[in-house]
């Protein structure tokens, strides 16, 4: 398995990332610097994080090539076409690193389809690479997309073990939109850790709990941004690339999909 996927439009985005939610401002860049130390070469943000300006102070004070690193950030709380633009010009300047990589709604609101136009034109204007949304579920995405002109090249939503979005993926493959996992490990909360298929599985590989229910995804065909300010459990991520389960071991943890949010948003 490659270690990025293509988008429907041809830009290759690496399929492990490090997602900067909830890391604080004083700790994003050198969270960041030391992803990127490691191999890394995918950083998710948003403007809702407040920490897109660090993201980019990061990137430049890197010395990897800029066209080497993915950076995706998120509009939030755009109203409309007009206020969608003023949001990407905000997010430009924080970020401060030229043409962004993949700029997604993050969350739908009254005018999804007046936000993504703007989206749609900042695409094509070449200040964005790749254009998409987020949390655009089962109830939302078919109609969505039959309603724009650029097909989202990524649907970035909560996605693990116990929310596999069986539906919604099947949707996204007949539209040529790439599904990006959110909340891999469900914040390291509901269990995860004390499931005895997961734990029976990483026994088996000798991998870590976490790195079944990672490797799970990607082998799903998820991009993955697990959160993480520590260096150890940094390159555990990244090194779900090295192994594979087999369809015994899918099967299993398949069978632990209850289809349902963990956080209640659905």
């Amino acid at each position: 398995m490659e270690d990025f996927v293509v988008l429907n439009n041809g830009v290759r985005m690496p399929r492990v990332g490090l997602g900067v939610y909830a890391i604080p401002v004083n700790q994003t860049k050198d969270a960041v610097l030391t992803a990127l130390s490691l191999g890394y070469r995918h950083i998710d943000t948003a403007q809702l994080y407040k920490n897109e300006a660090e993201v980019g102070e990061a990137v430049r004070a890197s010395g990897i090539p800029r066209n080497e690193i993915f950076v995706t950030t998120k509009l939030w709380g755009a109203r409309d076409y007009e206020d969608a633009k003023r949001s990407i010009a905000r997010s430009q300047r924080a970020l401060g690193i030229g043409v962004i990589d993949l700029l997604l709604i993050h969350w739908p609101g009254e005018d999804n389809l007046g936000v993504y136009r703007a989206l749609e034109e900042a695409y094509q204007a070449g200040d964005v690479r790749a254009i998409g949304i987020s949390n655009f579920v089962e109830n939302l995405f078919p109609s969505f997309i039959k309603q724009v002109d650029v097909v989202p090249a990524v649907d970035q939503v909560e996605a693990h073990v116990f929310c596999q979005q069986k539906g919604l993926r099947k949707m996204m493959a007949e539209a040529g939109v790439v599904p990006e996992a959110w909340s891999p490990l469900g914040s390291g909360e509901h269990k995860i850790f004390g499931n005895p298929v997961l734990e029976s599985t990483a026994k088996k590989h000798q991998k870590s709990v976490a790195q079944v229910a990672l490797r799970f995804l990607v082998q799903s065909g998820f991009v993955i941004i697990p959160r993480t300010t520590k260096a150890k459990h940094m390159q555990e991520n990244l090194d779900v690339l090295t192994f594979t389960l087999d369809p015994d071991d899918m099967k299993r943890i398949e069978s632990l999909d209850n289809a349902k949010s963990l956080f209640g948003w659905w």
